[in-house]
Parts: C-alpha cells; sequence; structure tokens
C-alpha cells in the first residue's frame, strides 16, 4: 500500500529529526522505532525497489512471529502500515544525492525535492549479484533463489544447483544437503575461489557432485524451474539437465553508491560503523540492514539492526538537545 507526501509547491519543507532512506526491514523496523519516539520519521522508500529484496521473495518462514509463514510483499506491506500507524511519512521515490557533512543533512529527490534532516540512517540494503539471463528473472522465487538460509526448506527430496565457487557457494551447497537429495555445485572454471576448509567441506559431502568449467545459459520450465542448459567454458558445447531449482551464490554488492567519498566503508564494500553500534564516520549518520552486515543478510538481522539505528538516532539527537540548552543557558 503506497502512500506518499503529497507535493508542496513553493514551500520549503522543514528540516526534520530522522530521514531513512530505503524500505527493506531495516528501514521499516527503523521507522517503527523512532516514530514511537515521536521524531516523526520520512522514509524515503524508492519509486522501484520499495519495500526491498523480500518483495521478490514468495514464501518468507524464518521471521518470528509467523508460524505459518508469510508472502515476502505482505510482510513489507505490514512494517510499512506500522510504522505509518505510528507518524512515519512516507515517500516513493529515488533519492539521487546526500549532503551528510554538517548539522543539518540533505537528501536530494529525482523529482527535484531536497529533504533536509539533522539525523539520516541509511538502510539501503544490497544487491545479489545475477547471472543476468531474462530467465533469471522470470523463475525469480519460483526455483531460483539466491538465499538457501530462506528457501532451502522447500527443496526436500529435490535435485538442485548451487552456482559459484566462494565460499559463499560451499556454504550454500553444504546447508541445502539438509533438505535435497542432490546439489550439483556448477563453477565456470576448474578450481575454487573458496577457502580450503570450505571447499573440502563440500568435496567430502557425498551429495555433492561439482561440475567443472560450466556456466548457466539458460533456465527453463513451466511455473516452476524443471531444468538448465549449462554451457561449457572451454569447448563451448552445450547441455541440458533436469533441476527443481537454482541457487545463485556469485556474491552481492552492498548499495553505498549515495555516500562514496562521504562515509568511511570496510574491506567487504560496506558502510564501516563503530563496533555493535550503527553509528558511521560522520556524526548525525546511521547505517543499517544489509548495507552494513557482509555476512549475514537475513531480514531478522536487518530488522534488528534497523533497531539499534533509531535508538542511535534517538541518543544522538536527545545528546544534542541537552547541549543545546546548556549552551542556551549559559
Amino acid at each position: 500500500m503506497r502512500r506518499s507526501i503529497p507535493p508542496r509547491e513553493n514551500e520549503e519543507f522543514p528540516v526534520r529529526q530522522v530521514i531513512i532512506i530505503g524500505s527493506g526491514p531495516a528501514g521499516y523496523t527503523a521507522a517503527i522505532y523512532a516514530a514511537r519516539a515521536q521524531l516523526e520519521p520520512l522514509v524515503i522508500a524508492s519509486s522501484v525497489q520499495a519495500g526491498g529484496e523480500l518483495m521478490n521473495t514468495t514464501e518468507v518462514e524464518n521471521f518470528p512471529g509467523f508460524p505459518e509463514g508469510v508472502m515476502g510483499p505482505d510482510l513489507m506491506t505490514k512494517m510499512q502500515e506500522q510504522a505509518e500507524r505510528f507518524g512515519t511519512e512516507v515517500v516513493f521515490d529515488d533519492v539521487v544525492s546526500v549532503e551528510l557533512a554538517g548539522d543539518v543533512k540533505k537528501v536530494t529527490l529525482g523529482n527535484g525535492d531536497t529533504h533536509e534532516a539533522r539525523t539520516v540512517i541509511v538502510a539501503t540494503g544490497s544487491a545479489y549479484r545475477k547471472l543476468g539471463l531474462e530467465s533469471e528473472e522470470q523463475f525469480s522465487g519460483f526455483g531460483v533463489s539466491w538465499c538457501a538460509t530462506c528457501d532451502g526448506f522447500f527443496f526436500r527430496e529435490k535435485t538442485i544447483a548451487v552456482v559459484g565457487g566462494g565460499d559463499s557457494a560451499m556454504e550454500e551447497a553444504n546447508f541445502l544437503t539438509r533438505f535435497a537429495d542432490k546439489v550439483y555445485v556448477i563453477h565456470r572454471k576448474d578450481t575454487l575461489r573458496a577457502s580450503k576448509i570450505m571447499q573440502q567441506r563440500a568435496f567430502d559431502n557425498p551429495k555433492i557432485e561439482f561440475l567443472w568449467n560450466k556456466e548457466v545459459a539458460q533456465i527453463f520450465g513451466d511455473q516452476q524451474v524443471r531444468g538448465i542448459t549449462i554451457k561449457d567454458t572451454v569447448d563451448g558445447t552445450e547441455t541440458t539437465m533436469d533441476l527443481d531449482g537454482l541457487f545463485i551464490a556469485i556474491g552481492n554488492d552492498p548499495r553505498t553508491h549515495l555516500v562514496h567519498g562521504q562515509l568511511d566503508l570496510t574491506d567487504d564494500g560496506t558502510i564501516a560503523v563503530d563496533g555493535r553500534s550503527s553509528r558511521t564516520s560522520l556524526p548525525g549518520v546511521f547505517a543499517a540492514g544489509d548495507v552494513v552486515d557482509p555476512h549475514y543478510r537475513q531480514a531478522v538481522t536487518a530488522a534488528a539492526s534497523g533497531t539499534v539505528a533509531a535508538l542511535d538516532a534517538e541518543h544522538f539527537l536527545a545528546a544534542a538537545n541537552d547541549g543545546e540548552l546548556i549552551a542556551a543557558a549559559v
């Protein structure tokens, strides 16, 4: 359910307490907490990817409080409604630039509006790297997945494949053998990038078989994935194989393009934060969710991270207000 702030012609926007960039579990959870603290947050939810990666997910069974599971889009709609219930305002537009230094931060949108706030929470998430196939998009959520922890349960006694050669691919393949009868690992080279220990665990697993020097050329099926076409990277020959599911584990990229040159980043490319807090390298700027998390990337951990960011922003604003009162008294 989309509700946005109506346009205000020739009217300046007030300086807000909190602006939240992003509308996944981290962004909306931060909004819920900030709104309940009467900070009247503004969420910039994107014009295309509002709701984050869960909008492309079918049934979510590992988010607490939903014993029967919940559809990804339904979960995000409920989060939005909960945030709005406490006074959050949501704009469905894209942030094109930010100015994060100084006491007042500026956030400029695609429609030309500039919003200002004393604090900003960056919850822009991350994007799974994709194969770039049209059929990949067609079967997203219907046999094609980027998250074994999220979707492995649905492939009990099935035959599936994992694409990738790094630690994440080996971890996903081993995890998926808890459910599937057979797991193929498809790698475009004849050696793996994964650490030796992760490689050995996969090699030792009797349910895992490696397909070397291969890449996925096509995914096919009806309403669900039924198989793939694989291409030999050495001689170019193509073959088909029957599959019930395809997991893509070739990495992910945190969405940090807005803050390049303004916030410190980690070696993983995520926004650097101070310990377990959400504090970034600039005062009054906080970050939450997958944009700070290179490892777990789960909806529940993102939501918890959003909680931390909102509380950190609230404490920052309270301390700033106390300082202003003291300065005024002096």
